[in-house]
C-alpha cells in the first residue's frame, strides 16, 4: 500500500513538472523597461484605488478610492487624466465612534467597494463609512451625489461589508443589486440578497437557517441573461466532509432573478438557491479547492451561451501545492448539467449531510418556486447542495503556475490572422508581475510578464478595455494601464512568429510587426510557432531599414588572460550555445555559465572569432560574433599562428601568477536586445548576412583584422614584424654566463695559490708520506676544509631559479638554457617570467 501511494506521489509530481515546463514566461519586462509601455494614474491626495467600472462607451473610468470617487479620462490611449472627484468622508464623530470601538485609525475611513451601473444616468457606490456601511446614488455626468427614494445616504448593511478588508462581490441586474457580502459588525453572518428592488419585486435575501453558507469568502458574480440567473463564486468550509477539519471548498451559486420568495414558507426568502462543488484537480492529484478569483468569458459569435466558459484561478491548503496557482476553466453546460442532477440531504438535527435516495418531490434550483406548495418549499430548504462536483472542461488543468501565486485573473477571446479565435489569460501576481498567456492545444504559452507594481499589493482589481486594448489594474499605487499588444517591439519576422501572440503578424511587405486587425495577410503562427515555414522570402528588418553587414566585437587580450564573452539573451524559452569554426568547445577549457557567458584563458590556440547562437523551437539565430585577439606588444609580441596548436591538457596546465579579468559585452545602441530575421536567398551576398546576428550594433566591420584571424585558423603565418624576438633572454644568458666563469677563475686562482703554498712548507718524510695519503692534516683543518667545500658547492652548486647544476646536467641541458619541455608548454615560446 505504502509503494503504491508513492508511485501515485511520484507520478504526481512528475505531472506538475511537466506542466511547469509549459508555463515559463517567454520575455519579461521590468517596471521601466523602454520595450513595454504602461501609463499610470496617480494623485497624492487618492488612496486605494481599487474599485473600478468602465463606462458604457469604454471613454471614462470610475474609481471607487478612499473617501472619494473619481472619474478617470481614458479615451486616450497613452494618456489618464482626471475629470471629476466627488468626496466621501466620514465626519469626525463617524472617525472618534469607530476608533472608540477598537478599529485601527487608517481602517476607519470610507472605502468605497461597491460601484454599479443602475441606469444611463446614475450609480449605486457602498463604502464602509467608518465600520457603518453606507450607499449612495451618483450622477454619472456630473459625478455629484443624487438624491434616492429617502432622500438621503442609505444603509448599507447587507450591501457593503463593515470590513475593508473583507471581500465581497455586487452586481446589477435590471436596476436591481444582487450582493453577498456579511449583514454584521462582527463578519459571522454570511448573506446573499437582492436589493433596490421595484415593482412586484421585493429584496429577497437567504434563509437564517443554519447551513446555507459556511463561511464563506466571495469572489464574484455574474449574470446569465439565457438562463435568467445570477451566479456567485466564492469558497467556504465543506461540511459535507465532515471526516477532515475545515476542509475549504470552491463553490458556484445560483438564483433566479424572477424569484420573490414563498407564501408562507421561506416569505422573502430565495427559494431558487442551489449550490455546488467546483473541483479544480488533475487525475489522482490532491485538488487546487481555494478560489481566488474568477471571470467569465462569452462565446463566440453565432455559438450556443451553454458554451459560455469561467476561467478560475485556485490555491491549494496542502503543503504540496504551496506557493503554486492553477487555473482551471468550467462550462456553462457542465454547470447547468450538475444543478439539475440529484441533491444531497441535510439532516437539520446533526447539520449532516447523506446521499441516501429519497422521492424526489422538486428540482431545486428550478426558477418559478415561488408559488409552489410549503412541502415542496420545505424539500427545497434542506436540498440545496448538489450531489455531484463541477469537473473542469478536458477533465484537467488548464495552466499552473509553478513558482507565482496568482490573485487576478481577466480573459478575452481574439481572432487572429488565419481566422481562428484564441483565448487570452491576462494573470496578475501576488508579486506584481501580469502575465499574458494564449492558450493552445498543447497547453498554454505565456507571452511575456510584465511588472506593475514595486511592492506585492494586498487588494487589486483587473479590468479590461477590449475596445481600447488595455488591461487595467486597480491598486493602493494608483491605477496602471497596460496595452493589450505589444507588436512593435519585435523588429523580425522570426521574433514576430516566435512570440505566437494573436494580435501580431509579420507584414513582408512593410517589413515591421504590427498589430493583426490593422492588416490583411500577414505571417502568423500561434500554434506552432514555425519560422522556417513563415520567413522564408523574408528580408531583415534593422532600426535603421537596411540591411546590416556581417560585423563582431573585436577583444583584444594578453595571453593568459581570462576572457569573459557575454551571450545576450533572446527569450527564456531559447537555449543558448557558443561555436567556433573548425573546433570543439572542450569543458577542460571553456567554461558556459548559467546566463549564457563563455568563459576560457587567452592562449595561442582559444584566439579567433566566436559566435553565441539561441536555438528555440527548432530556429536557430545568431546573437553575437565576437573576435578575439592578441593585444600588439613591443616586449612579448603575439605567438605566431603557423605552429602546431597544444593540445587540451597543455593549455588547461598553464600556470600563471596574475590572471585579468575582462567582461566583453556588444555595446548596444538600444536598451533592449532584438534579434535579427532571417535572410531573404534574393539578397547579394554582399548585403544579406552570413548568418542572423543580433540587433545591436557592433563594432564595424572588421576589414584586413578579420581576414588575418581567418588566415590563422587555416595556419598562415603572420607577416615578419609579428615573429617574436628572445633580445631579453640573450641579455640574461649572457649575464648568467659571465657570472659562472669569473666563479670558476676564482676557484682556479685559489686552489693554485694553496698549492704554492704547501710547496714552500718544510715537510718531513712521514708527513709527506701522510700528505700522498691525505691524512696529514689535523681534525681541526679537515673541518675547515670541509666547510670551505660544502660552501663552495652550496654557492656553484645551485641555479639561480632553484635548480641544481647537477640535475639540468641531468637532463643535458645547460643550467641557462630553456629545456625542450618548458618549450613544449608554452608552444615554442620561452616564458615570459621575469628571471
Amino acid at each position: 500500500m505504502v509503494h503504491s501511494v508513492t508511485l501515485c506521489a511520484c507520478l504526481s509530481l512528475l505531472t506538475v513538472l511537466s506542466c511547469h515546463s509549459r508555463v515559463l514566461p517567454r520575455l519579461s519586462f521590468p517596471k521601466g523597461s523602454p520595450g513595454r509601455s504602461l501609463n499610470v494614474f496617480k494623485n497624492p491626495d487618492v488612496y486605494n484605488t481599487t474599485t473600478l467600472l468602465l463606462s458604457s462607451d469604454e471613454g471614462t473610468l470610475f474609481i471607487g478610492a478612499r473617501d472619494a470617487v473619481l472619474s478617470i479620462d481614458v479615451s486616450q490611449s497613452d494618456a489618464m487624466t482626471m475629470k471629476e472627484k466627488l468626496d466621501w468622508s466620514p465626519s469626525e464623530k463617524d472617525l472618534a465612534d469607530c476608533a472608540m470601538k477598537g478599529k485601527m485609525k487608517m481602517d476607519c475611513h470610507n472605502f468605497v467597494r461597491v460601484l454599479q451601473v443602475l441606469n444611463s444616468t446614475h450609480m449605486y457606490a457602498c463604502g464602509t463609512f467608518a465600520f457603518s456601511p453606507r450607499c449612495i446614488y451618483i450622477n454619472s455626468k456630473t459625478l455629484s451625489m443624487a438624491t434616492g427614494p429617502s432622500g438621503k445616504p442609505e444603509e448599507g448593511r447587507s450591501r457593503c461589508p463593515y470590513d475593508p478588508y473583507q471581500r465581497n462581490t455586487a452586481i446589477t441586474v435590471d436596476g436591481e443589486l444582487y450582493t453577498g457580502t456579511v449583514a454584521d459588525y462582527r463578519g459571522t453572518r454570511p448573506v446573499i440578497s437582492r436589493h433596490l428592488s421595484e415593482g412586484s419585486h421585493v429584496d429577497v435575501k437567504l434563509d437564517d437557517t443554519l447551513g446555507w453558507l459556511e463561511d464563506p469568502t466571495f469572489i464574484r458574480s455574474t449574470y446569465v441573461p439565457s438562463e435568467e440567473k445570477v451566479y456567485f463564486f466564492f469558497s467556504e468550509t465543506g461540511r459535507e466532509y465532515d471526516f477532515i477539519d475545515k476542509l475549504t471548498v470552491s463553490r458556484i451559486a445560483q438564483v433566479c432573478t424572477s424569484d420573490v420568495g414563498g407564501q408562507r414558507t421561506l416569505q422573502k426568502r430565495w427559494t431558487t438557491f442551489a449550490k455546488a462543488q467546483l473541483l479544480c484537480q488533475a487525475g489522482q492529484e490532491l485538488p487546487y479547492n481555494i478560489l481566488q478569483d474568477i471571470v467569465t468569458l462569452s462565446p463566440p459569435e453565432g455559438s450556443s451561451e451553454d458554451e459560455t466558459l469561467f476561467y478560475g484561478i485556485f490555491t491549494s491548503q496542502w503543503q504540496v501545492n504551496l506557493g503554486r496557482s492553477a487555473v482551471c476553466a468550467f462550462s456553462l453546460k457542465d454547470i447547468k448539467k450538475v444543478f439539475t442532477g440529484h441533491y444531497k440531504v441535510l439532516n437539520r438535527d446533526t447539520l449532516k449531510w447523506s446521499t441516501r435516495v429519497q422521492e424526489q418531490i422538486a428540482s431545486p434550483g428550478e426558477c418559478g418556486l415561488h408559488n409552489a406548495s410549503d412541502n415542496t418549499l420545505r424539500f427545497v430548504k434542506d436540498n440545496f447542495l448538489a450531489d455531484k462536483s463541477v469537473q473542469p472542461v478536458t477533465q484537467g488543468l488548464t495552466l499552473v503556475s509553478p513558482d507565482k501565486s496568482y490573485s487576478n485573473i481577466a480573459a478575452q477571446r481574439v481572432r487572429g490572422a488565419r481566422g481562428r479565435d484564441y483565448t487570452l489569460l491576462y494573470l496578475l501576481t501576488e508579486s506584481g508581475f501580469l502575465h499574458k498567456a494564449v492558450l493552445l492545444k498543447n497547453g498554454a504559452h505565456i507571452i511575456e510578464e510584465i511588472q506593475v507594481f514595486d511592492q506585492p499589493q494586498a487588494v487589486k482589481n483587473l479590468l479590461l478595455s477590449v475596445s481600447k486594448g488595455a488591461v487595467m489594474i486597480g491598486s493602493s499605487e494608483g491605477v496602471i494601464s497596460v496595452p493589450m499588444s505589444n507588436c512593435s517591439y519585435y523588429w523580425s519576422c522570426a521574433e514576430c512568429v516566435l512570440a505566437r501572440d494573436p494580435f501580431c503578424g509579420w507584414d513582408p511587405v512593410m517589413k515591421l510587426c504590427t498589430d493583426i486587425h490593422t492588416h490583411d495577410h500577414l505571417v502568423q503562427d500561434v500554434d506552432g510557432g514555425n519560422v522556417s515555414a513563415q520567413c522564408t522570402y523574408v528580408t531583415p528588418r534593422s532600426r535603421s531599414a537596411q540591411s546590416r553587414t556581417l560585423s563582431g566585437e573585436v577583444v583584444s587580450v594578453s595571453l593568459n588572460e581570462v576572457v569573459h564573452l557575454q551571450c545576450p539573451g533572446a527569450s527564456h524559452l531559447a537555449k543558448r550555445h557558443w561555436e567556433r569554426l573548425n573546433s570543439q568547445l572542450s569543458p577542460k577549457i571553456y567554461i558556459q555559465s548559467d546566463d549564457g557567458g563563455l568563459s576560457f584563458v587567452a592562449t595561442p590556440s582559444t584566439l579567433g572569432p566566436y559566435l553565441c547562437q539561441s536555438e528555440e523551437n527548432g530556429y536557430t539565430q545568431t546573437l553575437g560574433i565576437y573576435h578575439v585577439k592578441q593585444k600588439s606588444s613591443p616586449t612579448v609580441p603575439p605567438a605566431t599562428r603557423n605552429r602546431p596548436h597544444s593540445t587540451p591538457s597543455t593549455e588547461a596546465g598553464i600556470k600563471t601568477s596574475i590572471f585579468t579579468t575582462r567582461l566583453i559585452t556588444p555595446t548596444p545602441t538600444e536598451p533592449r536586445t532584438e534579434p535579427d530575421a532571417e535572410v531573404d536567398p534574393t539578397d547579394s551576398p554582399e548585403d544579406s548576412p552570413a548568418a542572423s546576428t543580433h540587433s545591436r550594433s557592433f563594432t564595424p566591420s572588421l576589414g584586413t583584422e578579420k581576414q588575418d584571424s581567418r588566415k590563422t585558423e587555416l595556419g598562415e603565418t603572420h607577416p615578419l614584424t609579428d615573429k617574436p624576438s628572445y633580445f631579453q633572454e640573450l641579455v640574461v644568458v649572457s649575464v648568467l654566463l659571465a657570472l659562472c666563469i669569473s666563479a670558476l677563475l676564482t676557484i682556479a686562482f685559489h686552489r693554485f695559490g694553496h698549492f704554492c703554498h704547501s710547496r714552500t712548507v718544510p715537510q718531513t718524510p712521514s708527513s709527506r708520506r701522510d700528505a700522498e695519503k691525505g691524512g696529514s692534516a689535523t681534525p681541526q683543518e679537515r673541518e675547515s676544509l670541509r666547510g670551505h667545500s660544502s660552501r663552495l658547492e652550496k654557492r656553484n652548486g645551485q641555479a639561480p631559479n632553484g635548480q641544481s647544476h647537477a640535475g639540468q646536467a641531468h637532463n643535458g641541458t645547460s643550467p641557462i638554457m630553456p629545456s625542450n619541455s618548458m618549450l613544449n608548454s608554452s608552444n615554442g615560446h620561452l616564458p615570459n617570467t621575469p628571471i
